[in-house]
């Protein structure tokens, strides 16, 4: 598995978790301020789209995985 899948791949599980823990309509809401952290995710997905720096992907090389 290489690194741009798995920046996806967290990136969405963490969207989806923070959806879920800041929606008061979800059963597993907890509080609303989860949804700061959904921000948090975007903007960074955001700005590596431009900038090409990504700390996970960072991350994720040091581990061993494949850049592409």
């Amino acid at each position: 598995m290489t690194t741009h899948r798995l920046v996806r791949i967290f990136a969405g599980f963490f969207v989806l978790l923070s959806l879920a823990l800041g929606a008061e309509a979800s059963p597993v809401y907890v509080n609303k301020n989860w949804l700061w952290f959904t921000a948090f995710v975007g903007a960074n997905l955001f700005q590596s789209g431009f900038t090409r720096f990504c700390p996970l992907e960072i991350i994720l090389q040091k581990l061993g995985f494949k850049e592409s």
